[in-house]
């Protein structure tokens, strides 16, 4: 666990107020959190308790989408906004694990992250780590830094993983995705995942949603929305879907067949690749 020692030394970290990055860290198992991430964290179980099934299906899907894309889709530069903290798996060490020279650039404006990002992701050559804000598409897509390092001429991998709902409606987080959409060159690919509220298909799992949206609320986090489907596939406007769309993660291209039934928490989170004609 990080030390408030430690946090004092990085400005803008502040160890008594949670961090949806540290929680989701903590969540996966991670070591850069604050007691109050932990608790934050341990009171959301108690409405929706296999959280830590929903984050590791999260990573096992983002693994599955970037082994498409650059394997299958022959994709050779990636985008991760909104990256987060370092863990287990991370996107470059998928899209690089063949020894592909994949160039990939994280974009995140946690102060934590961009010093954890940049002291262990930063592995090689091909891989980069900019403290930017995903929120502001024109600032990240202009920055040199980042054209540096991407031809954005060419086709690469969007990755919105567990991003777009800690953007509230306010924020207009579609018209965000839009712009990155628009700067994208044909080929690309864009993947998101999201939140899920199931309101016109199952009333006890839209209650769970909506229970768990406030919970997050009460711990303080701001953030974190469950929108429906049909909000959730407005993100991908100006791109083709890749079948089988925008379906819960387990769903989307499985490893193998399914072992167990999943959570209902698990249930609560989709995910959908979309391709740029």
């Amino acid at each position: 666990m990080a030390s408030a020692d430690e946090a004092t030394r990085l400005p803008g970290v502040d160890p008594d107020t949670p961090s949806i990055a540290r929680v989701y860290g903590y969540a996966l198992g991670g070591a850069d959190w604050f007691d109050v991430d932990r608790r934050a964290y341990e009171h959301l179980k108690k409405v929706v308790p296999h959280q830590d099934a929903v984050g590791a299906a999260n990573r096992r899907w983002l693994e599955r989408v970037v082994r498409y894309a650059t394997i299958t889709a022959g994709i050779d530069q990636i985008l991760d906004l909104g990256s987060g903290l370092p863990t287990n798996t991370n996107t470059h060490e998928v899209a690089q694990e063949l020894g592909a020279e994949v160039v990939v650039v994280y974009v995140d404006n946690d102060p934590m992250c961009v010093a954890r990002g940049r002291e262990l992701l930063e592995a090689n050559e091909h891989t980069h780590f900019l403290d930017l804000d995903f929120t502001r598409p024109a600032e990240v897509m202009d920055h040199p830094d980042l054209n540096a390092h991407l031809d954005l001429s060419k086709p690469l991998l969007l990755m919105q993983c567990g991003t777009l709902h800690h953007v509230d409606d306010d924020r207009n987080p579609a018209g965000i995705m839009h712009e990155y959409v628009e700067r994208l060159a044909p080929g690309s690919y864009a993947m998101v995942s999201h939140f899920f509220d199931p309101a016109d298909e199952n009333e006890h799992m839209h209650a769970l949603a909506r229970q768990a949206e406030q919970t997050l609320l009460e711990e303080g986090l701001g953030t974190g929305r469950w929108r429906t489907r049909e909000e959730i596939e407005t993100f991908f406007d100006g791109l083709e879907l890749v079948a089988p769309g925008v379906v819960e993660l387990h769903d989307w291209w499985p490893s193998g067949p399914a072992l167990r039934t999943p959570w209902p928490d698990e249930r609560l989170i989709v995910g959908g690749v979309g391709r740029k004609s």
